[in-house]
């Protein structure tokens, strides 16, 4: 069975990586740093769409700089506990080159730790990842690289991957670097190819030059030659876009068109997008002009998003994405562009930041609500307060209402604004196991007799019977109406 051409073409060294040029002289810098000694980022992060080279250049540098690699991708099971067991031991410990050599980490040898596709720690299948991630970039005494597609979606899990790690951008490859990548391909292949096929190719692919090199091995297998009529059946695919693309679209690349149609290419809800615009828009606009109109067109965003919650009519969308994207984008006049990143909405950081509290919050105001017969409302902001001092002040009430709540130890900690470890919650929750409320208690047993008020107590009147009726006889004659 042939090889696959991916594999049989892909570069083996970095000079062989089309396209990039940036990215693979960072890349190759902070791999020198690690000759030197421990370099400030002990993990970079490779990120940009899939097929432009960023596990090609990765296994490239393993290659240039004579590393052992340790690689895990998305077929493998990458459960927090594999990740400690395969990436962190293999940051840890000595390797053994691909020849059998012994190369010893205090010697300069050194191995590359490649986590593939590390945007997609998600779900059971990758529980307890992310923590494994941190830990593994905080602590690894040997190169790390993680690959993603969407850095969005990775640093919302976890902002020391954004923080602690080197971000090195990957851009999809020019078309005339693909084309002369695609003949070389032809000529080892022994095809003739022509240009308009191979550019009927790459106009299909998207950048992608994975996707274009097995476009190219299926529809030339078997011939001698490739037409742009072998072309015609090759479907168009659908990519996705980031939304740091649009952010670059709105605010560096001056085209409110192309900034309207790429809304709807990104797997955001225009909410979301008009929190992004809102942070990074005084960043971005410099101008006291541009931003005075950019505020216009996003106050009239915010104005159409609040029209759709109250009405409920989600038609509004569209204005609304028009004034955060084509709006925001036409009120730029200057021609000074920022250059730093574009930066994570704050908001939405304070909410994942928060959102355990919050959900603790929210099941112990639930839990009190039932118990008190009142709103989630009423209670968050009359009982709980009232509770809090009294709970702090009376352990046994504290117990009871614990049993008869239902209360957990976090949601007592929440009520009484301690931490949950802390000693007396803990001393609360063990009084709580053995509370036994007290039920139909004797009336001699709750208050002493001499304090007890005598009741007198009237007779019973027995009840009066019932008058007997006497029966009358039976009416043998018709009776007149008189008689009724």
């Amino acid at each position: 069975m042939s090889q696959d051409w991916t594999e049989k073409y892909r570069p083996k060294s970095l000079s062989g990586v089309i396209g990039n040029p940036k990215a693979v002289g960072e890349l190759k810098k902070w791999a020198e740093e690690w000759n030197k000694g421990t370099p400030k980022f002990r993990a970079v992060v490779l990120k940009g769409s899939p097929g432009i080279g960023k596990t090609t250049s990765a296994e490239a540098l393993a290659n240039d700089m004579g590393w052992g690699l340790v690689e895990m991708n998305a077929s493998d099971q990458r459960t927090g506990d594999a990740i400690r067991a395969v990436a962190l031991r293999g940051a840890y410990t000595d390797t053994f080159s691909d020849t059998g050599e012994f190369m010893s980490s205090s010697k300069g040898g050194k191995k590359l730790i490649v986590l593939d596709e590390a945007d997609n720690l998600f779900g059971n299948a990758d529980r307890n990842a992310i923590p494994a991630v941190v830990q593994l970039i905080r602590e690894t005494k040997q190169p790390v690289i993680l690959i993603v597609n969407d850095f969005y979606a990775l640093s919302k899990k976890s902002s020391a991957i954004k923080s602690e790690t080197l971000q090195i951008d990957f851009l999809k490859p020019t078309a005339a670097g693909m084309l002369k990548a695609l003949r070389n391909i032809a000529v080892a292949e022994g095809i003739d190819a022509t240009d308009d096929a191979l550019k009927s190719i790459i106009d299909n692919s998207n950048g992608d030059m994975r996707a274009a090199v097995r476009d190219m091995e299926s529809i030339a297998m078997g011939k001698t030659e490739l037409r742009f009529e072998d072309t015609i059946e090759l479907s168009n695919r659908i990519v996705r876009k980031s939304i740091y693309d649009l952010m670059y679209t709105i605010f560096r690349k001056n085209s409110p068109s192309e900034a309207k149609r790429l809304m709807s290419d990104v797997d955001e809800d225009p909410g979301t997008v008009l929190l992004w615009v809102d942070e990074n828009l005084p960043r971005e606009y410099k101008d006291r002009g541009d931003l005075v109109r950019g505020y216009e067109k996003l106050s009239r965003a915010d104005i159409f998003m609040g029209r759709v919650m109250r009405r409920q009519y989600y038609g509004f969308w569209s204005y609304a994405s028009e004034m955060m994207t084509m709006g925001v984008c036409s009120a730029r006049r200057s021609s000074v562009l920022n250059r730093e990143r574009f930066q994570f909405p704050g908001y939405m950081m304070k909410l994942s930041r928060t959102k355990g509290v919050r959900a603790t919050k929210a099941s112990a105001c639930q839990k009190l609500a039932d118990y008190t017969h009142n709103s989630t409302k009423r209670v968050a902001s009359d009982v709980v307060p009232s509770l809090r001092e009294i709970t702090k002040n009376d352990e046994e009430f504290a117990a009871a209402l614990v049993h008869e709540a239902g209360l957990e130890a976090d949601e007592l900690a929440y009520i009484m604004a301690v931490k949950a470890d802390s000693k007396k919650v803990k001393e609360i929750m063990e009084k709580s196991k053995d509370f036994k409320p007290v039920k139909d208690v004797p009336e001699e047993l709750t208050e002493p007799a001499e304090f007890r008020i005598p009741v007198k107590k009237e007779p019973v009147a027995a009840p009066a019977a019932e008058p007997v009726r006497e029966k009358k006889p039976p009416v043998k004659a018709q009776r007149s109406l008189f008689d009724f």
